[in-house]
């Protein structure tokens, strides 16, 4: 009767979370960049250059950047550090510690990370896609940016050089739920200074940093993906000789 009653509250938490998710900021459909080996690779890049100071990625290689088309000396040349080694995990040279003192929190490792952000909102890189393109300042915050969808966020706006300067507007509205109640309603952003980048441009670097960390989560995601449709094709033939076979062998029964 215990159990009933425990896989009952849990059944009617699980809508209740769902609901929750899709409460927050509305989430960007991410471009998809899967097969697109040049974006995948600038995508590494922007990743080794402006997250791997803070964030480690500890799950992948160096080397296993060759299955995006770049060659060993490329590797070094362009995404090892000094002291790295082609063989080498992505780790950082930030400490535990020290980042518990600059930002209040440990940047977690971002291996797997758009997979972890999957929810019924959109996917993981639906959420790292509008993520790092809703950052704002905010000078009441202890590193001068806030951001829409992780509201009072520890990070800062590591890519603002591209980006630019751009701040939030809000309007007061009525709550429509309490009609004596008013409530901050996000009207859009305003462009303070210029980046290195436009809007476009940057929307698409973004794109291809996203994409490699959804294909960092999951290098043979491909692979399995040509894989399944084989085995598929392979289920199909082998069911329909299976029907017939069975057909033959009780057409004398019948």
């Amino acid at each position: 009767m215990k159990i009933a009653k425990k896989l009952l509250a849990i059944l009617a938490f699980v809508p209740a979370m769902a609901l929750a998710s899709e409460g927050g900021f509305p989430l960007d459909k991410a471009p998809d960049r899967q097969t697109n080996m040049a974006a995948l690779q600038h995508g590494a890049k922007l990743f080794v250059n402006y997250c791997l100071n803070c964030h480690a990625a500890v799950s992948m290689r160096y080397n296993r950047l060759k299955d995006l088309g770049l060659t060993e000396d490329q590797i070094k040349q362009n995404l090892l550090f000094s002291s790295d080694k082609v063989g080498d995990l992505m780790t950082t040279s930030l400490a535990p510690q020290d980042a518990k003192a600059f930002f209040g929190v440990v940047p977690p490792d971002l291996s797997v990370i758009s997979r972890a952000k999957s929810s019924s909102a959109g996917t993981g890189g639906d959420y790292l896609y509008t993520y790092l393109r809703t950052f704002y300042k905010d000078d009441t915050r202890p590193t001068g940016w806030n951001n829409m969808v992780v509201p009072n966020v520890a990070m800062p706006h590591v890519l603002w050089e591209l980006q630019g300067v751009q701040s939030a507007k809000f309007v007061e509205e009525n709550d429509p739920h309490d009609a004596g109640k008013k409530i901050h309603k996000f009207a859009g952003f305003e462009q303070v200074k210029p980046g290195t980048l436009n809007k476009i441009e940057y929307d698409n670097a973004v794109a291809d940093l996203v994409g490699y960390m959804e294909w960092m989560a999951e290098p043979a995601q491909q692979t399995r993906k040509r894989l399944g449709v084989w085995v598929l094709l392979f289920l199909s033939v082998f069911a329909l000789l299976a029907w017939r076979l069975n057909a033959s062998f009780w057409k004398e029964v019948k």
